[in-house]
């Protein structure tokens, strides 16, 4: 990999990417307990968030702006953007691998399991069905994106779906797209009940 360092400085982003290397490490360390693993996964996925969201957006401001040096490091910034992109692919591919080729697997194991939408059964589809009706749905209230509406304000560090969208309106327009916020007082994970559950514990 080309690297955009040239003075004899540590870069800072570069420097923070390997600290947030660490942090997967320790999600990778097979010593440790199973569920310190999976936090040590989700620090690593929440912190890459936020490096994009603060570092990475202040390297695009300052090259939109014709700024071209990140520091006093002197790294060139649109090769220090290539080598982040390069890092942090990387450092994904291994939280997504680790994650679903060793802890979810430990986890089932462990009688904990994540049953994905192709193997749910007839039941767990009623079930889930009739949840989303009573409880989800009241919540939630989706803000459609077309040419009549600007597009809406979407609150920081707040889970979103974007949904595409079928029909017309009461106004004969069609609508493609909407926006879902999610509200932080539903769970994020729903444990199914034992009765059809595929194991002592499943989630969705």
């Amino acid at each position: 990999m080309t690297t955009a360092q040239t003075a004899p400085f540590i870069n800072r982003e570069l420097s923070l990417l390997a600290f947030h290397r660490r942090v997967l490490c320790l999600a990778e360390d097979e010593a440790l307990p199973l569920l310190e693993r999976l936090r040590f996964l989700c620090i690593s996925a929440a912190n890459l968030d936020e490096f994009y969201e603060v570092r990475v957006a202040a390297l695009l401001h300052k090259r939109d702006h014709g700024i071209m040096q990140s520091g006093v490091d002197d790294a060139n910034i649109s090769q220090l953007l290539v080598d982040i992109h390069q890092l942090t692919a990387e450092m994904i591919d291994n939280q997504y691998s680790l994650l679903n080729q060793e802890l979810l697997p430990a986890l089932a194991e462990k009688g904990v399991t994540f049953p994905p939408r192709d193997d749910w059964n007839n039941e767990q589809r009623s079930w889930l069905r009739r949840h989303m009706f009573q409880h989800l749905l009241p919540v939630i209230s989706p803000l459609g994106i077309d040419p009549a509406h600007p597009f809406p304000r979407v609150v920081n560090k707040h889970l979103h779906f974007i949904v595409s969208l079928e029909g017309k309106d009461a106004f004969g327009r069609e609508h493609r797209l909407a926006i879902v916020p999610i509200p932080r007082s539903l769970p994020r994970l729903i444990c199914l009940p034992a009765k059809i559950s595929q194991s002592s514990n499943s989630y969705v």
